[in-house]
Order: C-alpha cells, then sequence, then structure tokens
C-alpha cells in the first residue's frame, strides 16, 4: 500500500492510530516517514515499535510526526550488542534521548535473555543510567524470554530473574516497571509510586480496572504520566 492508500484506509474505518512494528520499522524508513507525516496532517497518531538504531539526524525528523515509542533496549554493553545483533549500544541511547527530548510517549523494553543479559550488575547499570537521565517515569518492560529461531538452545527466563530483575529497577529509582511475557504476575498491574494504590490491574492484554481519574492517582493525588485521553 502506498502511505496515501494507508492513512485514507484509516479514514474509512476510522482507525485512530497506526502502528509501524514486528518487521523492524527503521529499515523502511523513507515509507515510514511518508506514511506518518500523511498521517499526523489527517490527525491520525502514529507509534514506532523498533530496536532504535538509526542515526541521529533522521530520528530527529521522525520524532516530529510520531506521537508513542516502545524501544528495545536489548543490553547494556556493546560486547553483548555486537555478539547478537552486530549493532552497538550507544546509537540506541541516543535514540531514547532524543524521543524523550521530543516529547514522544516512550515506553523502553528489555527482554531478559538467561546468560546473555540478565545479570544484576547490568540490569542495575541499565537502571540506574536511565535513572540518571530522567526516564525513572519512562515505563520499563522486563519481558521473558522463549527459546525460538537462532537462540532455541537456550531456556526460558525464570520467573526469579524477572523478579529481581524488577525489585533492581526499583531500588534504582524507576517508577514503572513492568514484567512482560508472563500472566497472572503483579507485575503487569501500575501502581501509584507515591501511595502503593493499584491503579490499572491487567491480564495478559486485558485491562480489568482502571482507576486513574483526571491523570492523577485518586487516593493521593500523585500524577501519573501517560496518554489518557
Amino acid at each position: 500500500m502506498q502511505p496515501e492508500d494507508v492513512v485514507n484506509k484509516c479514514k474509512d474505518v476510522n482507525c485512530p492510530t497506526i502502528a509501524y512494528t514486528y518487521t523492524e520499522p527503521l529499515v523502511a524508513y523513507e515509507y515510514i516517514y511518508d506514511t506518518a507525516n500523511l498521517a499526523h496532517e489527517a490527525g491520525i497518531k502514529n507509534i514506532i515499535v523498533s530496536n532504535g538504531y538509526i542515526n541521529e539526524e533522521p530520528i530527529r525528523k521522525l520524532s516530529k510526526v510520531i506521537d508513542a515509542a516502545n524501544i528495545d533496549l536489548k543490553f547494556f554493553n556493546d560486547k553483548q550488542y555486537s555478539r547478537v545483533t552486530n549493532g552497538s549500544l550507544q546509537p540506541v541511547l541516543r535514540t531514547l534521548k532524543v524521543l524523550h527530548d521530543a516529547g514522544v510517549w516512550l515506553e523502553i523494553t528489555n527482554l531478559l535473555i538467561p546468560t546473555y543479559n540478565d545479570a544484576p550488575d547490568m540490569i542495575r547499570s541499565m537502571c540506574q543510567w536511565l535513572a540518571a537521565n530522567g526516564f525513572t517515569e519512562t515505563p520499563l518492560h522486563l519481558s521473558r524470554f522463549f527459546p525460538i529461531y537462532r537462540m532455541n538452545n537456550i531456556p526460558p527466563t525464570p520467573l526469579k530473574s524477572l523478579l529481581l530483575a524488577r525489585d533492581i529497577a526499583l531500588q534504582s529509582g524507576m517508577k514503572y516497571i513492568y514484567i512482560g511475557n508472563i500472566n497472572g504476575m503483579e507485575g503487569e498491574n501500575t501502581y501509584c509510586p507515591n501511595c502503593k494504590k493499584l491503579l490499572i490491574r491487567r491480564h495478559g492484554f486485558t485491562v480489568d480496572c482502571n482507576n486513574i481519574t483526571g491523570g492523577k492517582c485518586p487516593k493521593c493525588g500523585e500524577p501519573i504520566p501517560g496518554v489518557w485521553d
């Protein structure tokens, strides 16, 4: 579909948002930008789900027409980035800063892979960097790994590793940490960072209840960052 066809289709079915995801959208940067620019002009929201590996100038340009992004922060050292992805860490950190500074609603996903990036020291370093660079209110998703494709010889992430990583993130100052790819966990829910009241209860992709009122905790009035309208 041409960019204008995508946007027209959204108009036809009253679809308010386009997500560019699953296949890495930044590989088709020009197509994504052209489509997002037309959608932005038409009042349609744009979301990217990306590995964040891109030069600074194009991500700054794209950030002007993107409303939300989920960026995979895969490892917190260059050795593992190079070993597994042939990439490097610094461009991804720069992308996080650019999107954050541009006011794009940002969430970060860290897939915990046993023996690759689940060491407490690496998790602590990542969370301390995020906290020190203004990301304490940015949702951090710690996702469970499952063996597949070229990494089918690695076991699923143990539950204790996910819980430890969440504790480390909280101790580092991160306020909104979620455990992903596993249902029925406390880590699926949103809690007020001030009074600890349950604000949003989730089960998988289902929201069971949302107690946020006017973008604030109804108990203590703490502002809860997010897109609530």
